[in-house]
């Protein structure tokens, strides 16, 4: 099966360059399966029912998310009605599920999203949930694994590699909104420690620069806001998945100016 992952979406910047772009690139790449993170998909914070409806119809299968699936408070009815999961590792009893399994020709596949610790809220350890999900998971011959680790520390995500080496099909992290250079398929698992954001690229991290500079200056806080007006950018991971390996990956940046980059995992012996 060939998957396909999308990093951070922000706002309706990103939100447009996926009912411009996705559809034909799902088609032209011959995509099986798209998963992409919501958790800014709507004004940077949360997500909307308006919002999810609207990226589920641009051709994404399921959406995780991260520390600001909590932010729009409708998104708990959501939970059962839509292809939505929130980190795994919140504690029992909150609502909704952060791993479901899916049949894509014929073969399963297993979506599986975890939150960090460092500078992250409260939440269980990931390292935990994740190994007690995947040893079930395999119990029942599910072997076609993807990890969405929504994590601050880049040491959390590498060690989350380490850990998974040659267990899950890939682990790619999100939540920075910046790009790592890591792509590489290690024994079976595909890696990357950030897939980047899908929207504005000219500013700090999605959003406008005024309020973020304000703060590095002065220590001030203020209210982010997406720009009204940007230059954007899409990101996307695609992934070949065989009996729970990934035989070949690359990603696809696409701008807003027509201009498309293709970069190949590279793949460890």
């Amino acid at each position: 099966m060939r998957i396909a992952f999308i990093g951070d979406i922000v706002g309706r910047p990103g939100r447009d360059m996926l009912k411009e772009h996705l559809l034909r690139i799902k088609k032209e790449e011959k995509i099986d399966f798209v998963i992409a993170n919501y958790e800014n998909a709507s004004h940077g914070f949360g997500l909307t029912t308006k919002n999810a409806n609207e990226l589920l119809g641009f051709g994404i299968d399921v959406m995780t998310g991260g520390n600001h699936s909590w932010d729009k408070k409708e998104i708990v009815a959501l939970f059962d009605t839509h292809e939505i999961l929130r980190p795994h590792n919140y504690p029992k009893g909150v609502e909704g599920t952060g791993c479901k399994v899916y049949e894509i020709n014929g073969e399963k596949l297993a979506v599986l999203n975890l939150m960090g610790f460092y500078a992250m809220p409260m939440s269980d350890n990931a390292f935990r949930c994740a190994k007690e999900t995947v040893d079930a998971l395999h119990i029942q011959g599910i072997s076609n694994i993807f990890i969405d680790f929504h994590a601050e520390a880049s040491s959390e995500k590498r060690g989350m590699m380490m850990l998974f080496e040659g267990k899950v099909s890939a682990i790619i992290g999100t939540h920075t909104h910046i790009s790592s250079d890591d792509f590489q398929i290690v024994n079976g698992t595909a890696y990357l420690s950030d897939m980047g954001l899908t929207g504005c690229r000219d500013n700090v991290i999605g959003m406008d620069a005024k309020v973020p500079l304000k703060q590095f200056l002065t220590g001030m806080k203020g209210h982010f806001d997406i720009p009204k007006k940007c230059k954007k950018i899409m990101q996307m991971a695609i992934m070949d998945l065989e009996d729970g390996r990934c035989s070949h990956a690359y990603k696809l940046k696409i701008f807003d100016d027509a201009r498309v980059i293709k970069t190949e995992a590279w793949i460890e012996d």
